[in-house]
């Protein structure tokens, strides 16, 4: 007997009409970030919180320029996902990409989704 097993892709949306397949989704470590290489040549980060949701930013780090974000840390402020830098420490806002520490800089945000 033949056992099939489904697997559930991840898809990230850079641009619109768009969407570009990220990695299986059972692979995305919840409170853990991963890269993704973008068509265009961009980086993003990709993230599972441990409530299961996901979310893609842009992987560069505006302050600094390297691209660190998919290694920054998850938490929660005033019930808001962000990732925090792993270099200087700055939060982003996963659902709007705005940068909780600094009102003037934000990074992009991606439209996520699994099939």
């Amino acid at each position: 007997m033949t056992t099939m097993t489904t697997t559930t892709t991840l898809e990230l949306s850079p641009s619109p009409d768009s969407w570009v397949a990220v990695c299986e989704e059972a692979r995305l470590i919840p409170g853990r970030g991963v890269a993704a290489l973008l068509p265009d040549g961009r980086q993003a980060a990709v993230f599972r919180d441990r409530s299961g949701r996901t979310y893609a930013i842009d992987n560069r780090d505006p302050f600094t320029g390297a691209q660190v974000l998919s290694r920054g840390l998850l938490g929660s402020a005033g019930g808001r996902a962000f990732v925090a830098s792993p270099l200087l420490k700055q939060r982003f806002d996963l659902e709007t990409g705005r940068c909780l520490d600094d009102d003037e800089v934000a990074v992009a945000v991606y439209p996520v989704r699994s099939i």
